[in-house]
């Protein structure tokens, strides 16, 4: 975890004149987590652009403001900054803070800047110098997508020639086979893996991006799911990896003629993507999760902040699984957890403790249950406060389940596990009855979290449940 300085602003001015660029691209999230950018004639960039920011029209950004108060500003990172490929003339990217013009201050509801503030609620508590972040977004690639949403119609379509569903298919050309069958992809070999080059492409172009990609591999959806392994970092820049990371995965996809989705759902009866939240916390140049001895080797403290992620996960889940597509994905049969548990290794747990072996910079927690619809900002977060919350109140988990979840929970004993919610509506009822631990040392802020409420309930679970669903017409039409 060796410590580099950051970028400056004249360093910033420095690259520009030595890479000849043109254009700097400025990029933030809204509040849900969709990526913004507006561009910059590079010769317009001064050392005060830093400080003084660029105002733009928060009105117009999903979760912001109100149009009476849309002034906002972009203050630009130069810690961020990374040249971007997707552009045809030089380009650099930085992501941005957003500034409330009248107090010079954090605007409440950037997401950017929830991440910042739990890193310095950590330090300010006195229990870690640095939350680290490793965080594995699962997506899938596709040859076609179609959908539409109208008053007489609403339907979706999706193709992809490496998908199993067309090891049959007559397309005008011979069809060579080599398809994994349906739930059987992972770690596929070429031929039956036909998306190596593509992974590998686009693993190159994020190392050129300044990120560090660790693997690649088919997962285990058999009609185009992927992974791609980044390097973990801290808290902030890991979830500034995540949105880099989309960007990235979309428009390459793009140039191969194909599209990528990080939908955690895309396909009924296969595995749906998920974001595992990789968390360890340091202190004095150590880990605070590592104590031989203990169970699988975590901490008194690794156990509190399981303990306090465990009893808010509930709440959590309204940020780390934030569509109601989320809910398609946490059924059983899919490796996606849907019991409250925590275990040695066992994937089938919503926490898992991976075996790292004496290494104690390695010792973690993964918590599987976050998808990559997630706002990363908002998620890790979360995460990250609710866990703060469990050190604190020193909130033991139960005891450990180190066998097959899914049939553990069947039983007497298992029955009486608390589970993930099941609706979107259920987990934003969650976030709405337990959310002081959030507000802890003004991280969220209360206002965040009623616009959350307000436009989850508003736009996405009324706008679903007033439409038809095409299986309703299977299920009803002939009454």
């Amino acid at each position: 975890m060796t410590k580099t300085r950051p970028p400056t602003a004249r360093d910033v001015l420095r690259r520009i004149q030595a890479e000849e660029i043109l254009f700097v691209d400025l990029k933030f999230t809204d509040l849900f987590g969709g990526l913004q950018h507006l561009t910059l004639l590079a010769d317009t960039l001064d050392e005060g652009s830093f400080t003084r920011g660029l105002n733009f029209d928060g009105s117009s950004v999903r979760g912001f403001q109100a149009i009476s108060q849309s002034d906002l500003l972009l203050r630009p990172d130069p810690a961020s900054i990374f040249r971007d490929p997707f552009f045809d003339d030089p380009t650099l990217s930085m992501f941005c803070d957003v500034v409330n013009p009248k107090t010079q201050g954090p605007y409440s509801r950037d997401p950017r800047g929830v991440a910042k503030r739990a890193e310095i609620a950590a330090r300010s508590l006195g229990i870690a110098d640095a939350a680290y972040y490793g965080l594995e977004s699962e997506f899938y690639v596709f040859d076609d997508v179609r959908y539409d949403q109208a008053t007489q119609h609403g339907f979706y379509f999706i193709n992809s020639d490496a998908a199993f569903w067309n090891s049959g298919a007559e397309a005008g050309r011979p069809n060579l086979g080599h398809r994994a069958t349906k739930k059987r992809a992972y770690f596929a070999s070429p031929p039956k893996d036909g998306f190596h080059n593509l992974r590998g492409k686009i693993s190159l172009v994020l190392r050129e991006m300044g990120m560090t990609i660790e693997l690649h591999h088919h997962e285990v959806g058999a009609a185009g799911q992927n992974e791609i392994g980044v390097r973990f970092d801290t808290l902030s820049r890991s979830a500034d990896n995540v949105i880099k990371f989309k960007y990235t995965v979309k428009n390459v996809a793009q140039r191969y003629g194909k599209t990528a989705t990080f939908m955690p759902k895309p396909l009924f009866e296969e595995a749906g993507s998920g974001m595992h939240t990789n968390v360890s916390l340091f202190k004095n140049g150590k880990n605070a999760f590592f104590e031989p001895g203990c169970y699988a080797d975590m901490s008194q403290v690794g156990h509190w902040f399981i303990g306090g992620l465990l009893k808010h996960a509930p709440a959590v889940c309204a940020f780390g699984n934030p569509s109601t597509n989320s809910y398609r994905r946490l059924v059983p049969g899919y490796e996606a957890p849907t019991n409250l548990v925590f275990s040695s290794r066992n994937r089938s747990a919503c926490i898992r403790i991976p075996y790292t072996g004496d290494n104690p910079k390695t010792k973690r927690l993964e918590f599987r249950t976050p998808d990559p619809s997630a706002n990363p900002y908002l998620s890790c977060a979360a995460v990250l406060m609710a866990g703060l919350d469990g050190i604190i109140n020193r909130i033991d988990p139960p005891d450990p389940v180190d066998q097959d979840i899914y049939e553990y929970a069947n039983s007497e004993t298992g029955k009486l596990l608390r589970s993930v919610p099941t609706s979107l509506g259920e987990a934003l009822d969650a976030l709405e009855e337990d959310h002081e631990f959030l507000l802890r040392n003004g991280v969220f802020t209360r206002d965040l979290i009623d616009t959350w409420l307000r436009m989850k309930r508003e736009h996405e679970i009324n706008y679903l449940s007033l439409r038809p669903h095409p299986t309703e017409f299977s299920l009803y039409f002939d009454v």
